[in-house]
């Protein structure tokens, strides 16, 4: 399976009142542990769209276990689920800094689309990239 980690700091825009990350940032981290895993593999987004691939979201799940707070440092950790087939799923847990406290966990799920907006199957130079990623792990 193919994983990525990141890291990222909770800034104070993040936090609610009660002084807490609002949960809507989750879904947010869930986006940079997903950009920075396809960086990573060096077919950043931007490069995937240039060829005009999308790849908008279908599905969203996060369970909140723990909370963080402002400057908090957070472990993203990021894996493409191999087994879906039907577009895109990646799987994310978040971490506090030492990777011992899961604070949330959950998945996006993501067609793919070309410039036209037609369902289509991810492309090789896509599908190439993870293949060759997840043999160098």
């Amino acid at each position: 399976m193919l994983t990525h980690k990141t890291i990222c700091r909770v800034r104070y825009g993040d936090t609610d009142k009660m002084g807490f990350v609002y949960h809507a940032n989750y879904f947010r981290w869930f986006e940079v542990g997903r950009s920075e895993m396809f960086r990573s593999m060096g077919i950043p987004y931007k490069s995937i769209e240039s060829k005009g691939i999308f790849l908008p979201l279908s599905e969203i799940h996060c369970k909140f276990n723990a909370p963080s707070q402002y400057d908090d440092i957070l472990l993203i950790e990021t894996s493409l689920d191999s087994h879906y087939r039907a577009g895109m799923k990646f799987d994310y847990q978040i971490f506090g800094e030492n990777g011992d406290k899961l604070l949330a966990s959950g998945y996006t799920k993501h067609a793919c689309v070309d410039s036209g907006g037609r369902v289509v199957r991810p492309p090789k130079f896509l599908m190439d990239s993870i293949t060759e990623n997840a043999d160098a792990d």
